[in-house]
């Protein structure tokens, strides 16, 4: 799936869909208030989380989506939410998924 412009007007996820789609993204990611949704990823080193971090760059700029990353020796923290509407939409889940796959072996 491919991420879709959003404009304003349209309702945050709520409710059993928000829930439903954490459930089908899994791998440790989760929802913070019902607004944003976010993960940390572990690295070995500096190099590797901030390889990751570009990659993460790259997709977004693809999808027109953008996160905010939180780069740090080992580690890179991912926070989605959509700010047109003040929430979730299935936008970030979409960019978390493509986001999850970067994390994997073998992944480019």
């Amino acid at each position: 799936m491919e991420c879709v412009p959003c404009h304003g007007g349209t309702a945050p996820l709520r409710g059993a869909a928000l829930r439903s789609l954490l459930r089908s993204l899994g791998h440790g990611w989760k929802t913070v208030e019902d607004h944003r949704l976010e993960k940390e990823f572990k690295f070995d080193d500096f190099k590797s989380a901030l390889a990751f971090t570009n990659r993460v760059g790259e997709v977004a700029e693809e999808q027109g989506h953008h996160p905010d990353i939180h780069l740090a020796w080992g580690r890179a923290r991912v926070v989605l939410w959509t700010h047109a509407v003040e929430g979730l939409t299935q936008n970030d889940f979409i960019l978390a998924s493509k986001i999850e796959g970067l994390s994997r072996p073998g992944s480019s």
